[in-house]
């Protein structure tokens, strides 16, 4: 019980205050999240400002279903922005993309379009950067369709549903069984 409400609580936090949420975190060792230049420097800074002796891990969240309730960059700002994190955000160690693809693909009619793209951009950014392939990890796949995405190389998968429950939110039709993803979600690694 103590660990879901430290979950909902560091996830309200989160969804208030970016910055504020690096800073009162302790041992925050990822944030999976960051989705902008401007997000990455303040990050950046903040993490400075903790005079921690470790580089925070960050991934960059790209927004591959398109959908306008997810958050994430959109594709075409994936180089220029991982090159604005290698480059001038020192107390950042960039390992990887990440996304929250459309909820309830079918399997039957293939392979998530949005796991497949992440897949192609993760391909393109590490020809365009030089970067070699085995260190930029993929975080995709949530409670629903983690092992979809485990069987197209996910690295890392959200499963807090299956482990914690699934979330309430107040505002959420009763017997709605399609639990949207509302506002970013917030993924730490302890």
């Amino acid at each position: 019980m103590v660990e879901k409400h430290w979950s909902s609580v560091c996830h309200k936090l989160y969804l208030l205050r970016p910055i504020l949420f690096v800073l009162v975190v302790p041992n925050l060792f990822m944030l999976e999240t960051v989705d902008s230049v401007k997000l990455a420097d303040k990050v950046n800074s903040t993490w400075q400002k903790k005079n921690s002796s470790e580089k925070l891990k960050i991934m960059v969240q790209i927004n591959t279903s398109g959908e306008m309730s997810k958050h994430g960059l959109p594709p075409g700002e994936l180089i220029t922005t991982v090159e604005h994190i290698l480059q001038k955000c020192p107390s950042l160690e960039f390992v990887g993309l990440m996304t929250i693809g459309s909820f309830g693909h079918d399997l039957s009619k293939g392979p998530n379009p949005d796991f497949q793209l992440l897949i192609s951009l993760r391909q393109e950014l590490c020809e365009k950067l030089n970067i070699p392939i085995g260190m930029v990890e993929l975080s995709m796949g949530m409670s629903t369709d983690f092992q979809h995405a485990i069987e197209m190389g996910s690295t890392n998968v959200r499963i807090g549903s299956t482990i914690f429950g699934e979330r309430s939110y107040p505002n959420k039709p009763a017997g709605d069984k399609t639990q949207k993803i509302k506002d970013r979600v917030a993924m730490m690694h302890f």
